[in-house]
């Protein structure tokens, strides 16, 4: 038999606590917090925050976690209502939020078993919190190609999050692009089936873009056919990715897996790529960068660059690339730059890479130019202290194995080479490596060997001043 004092705590629940939304925990603590979002004014209070003190421990490590599930906010998630406005609600609401305890985590949940369509949209910082999780456990996708964008957004980019600090985008789910119907549109030739060039975007829309943001983690998503690059960090520090899964066909256009530029303190670990444009791509003004435990492929490899085009500066110094895999790709570990920059790649690592059916696995280009109309000028960037190091496995015979083609007026200096080993992956013929005015040395004999690389340092370089960073 109950007793009469459980009857009283029920009918306590019952009649006097209002229920906001659909809480994940009756374990609540009241918030009452409202909703004031930057897209517009909310037409009632925003629903109470569940507290899980269990909730999701591989991410937040057993802590207190203030979860706003994005359901409760007026989201449908059915893949086909428009869910923005419910986003920014549940983001603006949990940005405001205070962490009433030191180890709590602020967390917009994106529940699982759900779609959500969300137009381009920007999830503005700084928040109060700096310790937010934005945990997608369902799936996100953008309107359904260009001809379904707003006039009114940006067809340059999806989904921003903009001036952050310590926040986390994790979970299980999956973010969609939707990019097919942006690859086609007549503007850009890309590379076709059969070899020849196929239509491809004009402005198309990165994915994910963090912006002037701090302290980022993003770990465990799975990711594919964004209509351009899959991540970008643009001016950003402090930032770790973990597990993710990228994936685009390998013929669509622009799609690098994550884009940095003017970044630093940077990690990319035990990942999957595989689309249609470079894995990791660095641009200008990124240092302490450290790839690991990266398979790549079918892609365009992982690059530095491309460096200085339009005649601008470029800074790449303390990259590392190590452990990692590079399968059926037009490039294995390439650094490119335009004629005409100025500024530095140095100190750069690529330690311990498998290659498998690869063109160009070890290739420096600065005489890169995606037209036919680029004109020879004296200036480059200059590239130096790079080391290659247990670099092994096949290559695709249409190129060398080796290519170095440096400056004439500022050449590459100081490349080392030690325990190459790169074999045909058909028939036996091995193809020499390609040296212009490249200095460095071989540690140990490099297969194919290395023999055009120049002794020494150029003349003149040392009193140059070649824009250094």
């Amino acid at each position: 038999m109950v007793s009469f004092s459980l009857v009283l705590i029920w009918v306590f629940f019952l009649f006097f606590i209002p229920i906001h939304g659909r809480l994940l925990s009756y374990n609540t603590k009241p918030h009452h917090l409202l909703a004031v979002s930057r897209i517009s004014l909310p037409p009632s209070l925003a629903p109470e925050a569940a507290v899980s003190p269990s909730y999701n421990a591989d991410s937040t490590k057993n802590k207190v976690a203030t979860v706003f599930n994005v359901l409760s906010f007026g989201a449908v998630g059915d893949g086909v209502s428009d869910d923005t406005q419910a986003f920014k609600m549940a983001w603006d609401t949990a940005c405001e939020a205070e962490q009433e305890e030191e180890e709590e985590t602020i967390v917009v949940l994106v529940p699982r078993s759900h779609s959500f369509m969300i137009q381009s949209t920007i999830f503005t910082g700084p928040c109060k919190s700096s310790n937010l999780t934005f945990k997608v456990e369902g799936t996100l996708m953008p309107p359904d190609g260009p001809d379904s964008w707003p006039r009114n957004k940006s067809k340059r980019q999806w989904l921003v999050f903009y001036r952050v600090n310590g926040m986390a985008l994790l979970g299980g789910g999956l973010i969609d692009g939707r990019g097919q119907k942006w690859w086609d549109l007549p503007c850009k030739p890309h590379k076709g089936v059969h070899g020849g060039t196929a239509p491809g975007p004009c402005d198309s829309p990165v994915a994910i873009r963090f912006f002037m943001s701090s302290n980022l983690t993003v770990e465990g998503l799975k990711v594919k056919n964004s209509p351009q690059f899959h991540f970008r960090f643009d001016g950003c520090q402090n930032v770790h990715v973990e597990s993710l899964s990228i994936k685009s066909p390998s013929l669509s256009p622009n799609t690098d897996g994550i884009h940095i530029e003017n970044t630093n303190n940077v990690r990319i670990h035990n990942s999957l790529i595989s689309n249609g444009d470079d894995c990791v791509s660095i641009g200008a003004g990124c240092y302490n960068v450290d790839i690991k435990n990266l398979t790549c492929g079918p892609s365009h490899g992982i690059s530095i660059g491309s460096l200085g085009m339009r005649n601008s500066r470029a800074c790449v110094s303390n990259i590392t690339v190590s452990d990692s895999i590079i399968k059926h790709s037009d490039n294995g570990v390439r650094i490119k730059t335009w004629q005409g920059g100025s500024g530095t790649v140095s100190g750069v690592k690529f330690i311990n890479i498998r290659m498998d059916t690869v063109r160009n696995p070890i290739i420096v280009d600065q005489y890169y130019c995606s037209t036919k109309s680029c004109l020879n000028q004296t200036s480059a960037v200059q590239v130096s202290d790079i080391v290659y190091s247990n670099i092994k496995g096949t290559y695709d015979i249409r190129s060398p194995a080796i290519h170095f083609s440096c400056s004439d007026s500022i050449p590459c200096t100081n490349l080392t080479l030690s325990e190459i080993e790169l074999f045909p992956a058909k028939g036996e013929f091995m193809s020499n490596p390609i040296c212009w005015n490249a200095y460095g040395i071989m540690q140990t004999l490099s297969i194919p060997p290395a023999f055009c690389l120049l002794d020494g340092t150029p003349l003149g370089m040392q009193d140059r001043d070649v824009g250094q960073c």
